[in-house]
């Protein structure tokens, strides 16, 4: 199982700023080990984020995303205390979710 997620969801006047950044190595499949033995791709597909459980945002990534990514989004109508869940899974089927509070 991968690291937790930092997300941090703070208010920016009626909108909630989210900040995510994910632990994950999101190898391309292009590199080479010191045998020269291609390492194969592992990379997060798709990352969808909820607010109170209703779909917010969704996202398919490839391999251009960079190791640990950051992704920062808005949700407008959020309030403090409402819960915001974040949820990706990789290419190899592995999956995590986390999730925070609006602050």
């Amino acid at each position: 199982m991968a690291d937790p997620m930092k997300i941090r969801a703070q208010m920016a006047g009626t909108n909630a700023t989210i900040r995510v950044l994910m632990s994950h190595e999101m190898e391309t499949g292009q590199r080479k080990d010191a045998a020269g033995k291609v390492i194969p791709a592992w990379y997060i597909q798709e990352v969808t984020g909820t607010h109170n459980g209703k779909t917010v945002l969704t996202a398919e990534w490839g391999t251009g995303v960079s190791k640990n990514p950051f992704l920062q989004f808005s949700i407008k109508g959020a309030k403090v205390g409402d819960k915001v869940a974040i949820t990706w899974k990789d290419n190899r089927g592995d999956t995590r979710t986390d999730e925070a509070t609006v602050s």
